[in-house]
């Protein structure tokens, strides 16, 4: 439970001067949860700032995360670092940075990001530095493979603003071919905030819009709002770590599954820790199916209804130049496990935001 410190002024002479002691230590507990709903308690103050290579956003100070967009090793803008409540780096480092212990495969899984496979044929899922190790030194098969390869582009932010009790991240992004025409573009807005425990969360909204004449995002097993959980945490690390899913599916049975939510949760830095990932009823073909994998991969794919979810119809979409669809989710960093966090309920509450 966060922690309520009150500033009592100075015990009047009739007072006793442990009174303010027992009041802070026994009446405030009781208070806490009114203190909570009312708005009276300042939990954490939000700044955001705009730099040279992507966005910070902070609490009291401290660094909560960062929207890269000038990495030139990669494809894609990206959050890198994610912090969690307790302080402690909750997505894997690799490959922005070599930290000893942690899995260093797949290196286009990029901490917090979106990619697809498969955007009329093109690429915005794997980058140059997978394709490099797949090319194992033959440099032309390293162009052949290249020409597949697309990109997401972060065009410009449309609004970078805080207060007290959240920030706003508000940025577009185009989908390019490899000669960089444009096929689709998005609008994403991250709203983050704090839960009243004291989680982390992060509102994750994003609305994809064709731009060519016809576009087509395929059905496609490596595609969706992806993170990459601290090795500590993940399944295949062998320490605790634990996927559950709303619908109760575990470890290796989750992936491919259906559901409201579903919570990677693991110890890291010697604390039991947990990401939940939170589909929002309105969002395009919920309940989305989890491609979440032992080994870290934790990703939320609409477009995998066939490639992930098993189904018998291919879940490709296909848009006119103008037309739109809509993902909306919200990430929850939290203590504990699914239960300890109560994740079904924060669905619920999330479930009821319009």
């Amino acid at each position: 439970m966060m922690e309520l410190v009150l500033k009592l002024p100075p015990p009047p002479t009739f007072m006793h001067p442990t009174l303010p002691r027992i009041f802070a230590s026994v009446l405030a507990p009781a208070l806490l949860p009114f203190l909570l709903a009312s708005g009276t308690l300042h939990a954490g103050e939000f700044t955001i700032k705009e730099e040279a290579d992507g966005v910070t956003v902070r609490i009291d100070g401290e660094l909560f995360t960062k929207y890269i967009t000038g990495d030139d090793a990669t494809n894609k803008p990206y959050f890198y670092p994610v912090i969690g409540p307790t302080g402690k780096a909750m997505t894997r480092a690799y490959p922005m940075e070599d930290v000893k212990g942690e899995a260093q495969d797949h290196p286009h899984h990029r901490s917090l990001w979106f990619g697809h496979q498969f955007i009329n044929d093109f690429d915005t899922w794997h980058e140059e530095l997978t394709l490099i190790g797949r090319a194992k030194g033959d440099a032309g098969k390293l162009e052949e493979l290249k020409k597949t390869l697309g990109a997401s582009v972060h065009r410009e932010v449309l609004e970078a603003s805080a207060d007290r009790d959240m920030a706003v991240l508000k940025v577009s992004t185009d989908y390019t071919d490899p000669s960089g025409a444009v096929m689709a573009s998005d609008v994403r807005t991250f709203t983050f905030h704090l839960g009243p425990d004291g989680s982390r969360m992060i509102d994750a909204d994003i609305v994809f819009t064709a731009v060519g004449e016809e576009v087509i995002f395929s059905d496609a097993k490596d595609a969706g709002l992806s993170l990459r959980v601290a090795h500590s945490m993940s399944v295949d690390a062998k320490e605790g770590g634990h996927i559950v899913t709303s619908d109760g599916a575990t470890d290796k049975d989750a992936w491919g599954k259906r559901a409201d939510w579903c919570d990677f949760n693991g110890p890291v830095g010697g604390e039991k820790l947990g990401i939940a990932v939170l589909n929002h009823p309105t969002s395009f073909r919920y309940p989305t199916p989890w491609h979440a994998r032992t080994y870290g991969l934790f990703t939320a794919n609409p477009f995998g209804l066939k490639t992930v979810a098993g189904e018998s119809e291919e879940g490709f979409v296909t848009l006119k130049k103008g037309e739109s669809f809509s993902m909306r989710h919200r990430i929850i960093l939290h203590r504990g496990n699914e239960k300890d966090a109560d994740i079904a309920g924060a669905w619920k509450r999330y479930a009821a935001v319009q």
